[in-house]
């Protein structure tokens, strides 16, 4: 791990390269969260999306960050999940 925080570290150096780091970083946050979520529930992503009523095509684009959910569809992914989406 330390040669990833070594490696981040040299990057975002470029300036060029933090501000995309910096603008993505929500998405990440929110991707990670997910998948914390979902792993701690011992759930799979098919199991997940089953639970909210969407394809598991839809759960993996959302943990990949590849992807522009609404705020609905965030809460109802957070509610099966046994989480509450709060916005600090």
């Amino acid at each position: 791990m330390q040669e990833w925080e070594d490696y981040k570290k040299e990057i975002l150096k470029d300036p060029e390269f933090k501000v995309e780091y910096d603008r993505l970083e929500p998405e990440y946050k929110l991707a990670s969260a997910l998948i914390k979520a979902r792993l701690a529930k011992k759930m799979s992503q098919a199991e997940l999306a089953e639970k909210v009523g969407v394809k598991q095509a839809y759960i993996a684009r959302l943990e990949s960050g590849d992807s522009n959910p609404t705020f609905a569809s965030i809460n109802k992914v957070a509610k099966a999940l046994g989480k509450e989406l709060i916005i600090a």
